[in-house]
């Protein structure tokens, strides 16, 4: 998730990008810009997802990543505007049946901030992309998904 002429909001992209072509047509890639019930669209049916997004707490230096699971958004204090519908939609899905990623994970990069117009990573950002990278890489290794070799 992001937006690509934010800066350091596009790390998700970033990553996600990095992880298409290390996993190919084994594992679904999908970049959007979209928050909120659109991401009902993206999430409906699958089994598992991993959101990869920035993040702007003030909590934690930049570069930092952070993971929740969906047990996490149950009791979220809106960490970034994406995630900010997370707990909506999760309770509105359950609510209408719908399926819903039963395990689902969230990890993002803290980042100084997401909001300045600029279409490359701040060196902060670059220098912790291949972290975020091998986060999601972890993740979807222990859901049994492995690199493709060529």
């Amino acid at each position: 998730m992001g937006n690509e002429i934010l800066g350091d909001d596009a790390v998700g992209f970033h990553a996600a990008r990095r992880l298409r072509s290390e996993f190919g047509p084994e594992v679904e890639v999908v970049e959007s810009g979209e928050s909120g019930l659109a991401l009902l669209d993206h999430l409906e049916g699958c089994e598992r997802a991993v959101i990869l997004d920035a993040v702007a707490t003030g909590k934690c230096p930049a570069g930092t990543i952070l993971s929740w699971d969906r047990e996490d958004f149950r009791r979220c204090v809106a960490p970034n505007q994406h995630a900010a519908g997370l707990p909506h939609i999760l309770e509105l899905a359950e609510q209408l049946g719908m399926g819903f990623p039963r395990q689902l994970r969230v990890v993002a990069m803290e980042v100084q901030d997401p909001t300045i117009f600029r279409e490359s990573l701040t060196p902060e950002a670059q220098k912790a992309l291949p972290d975020l990278v091998a986060e999601a890489r972890r993740i979807l290794a222990a859901w049994g998904h492995s690199p493709c070799t060529n």
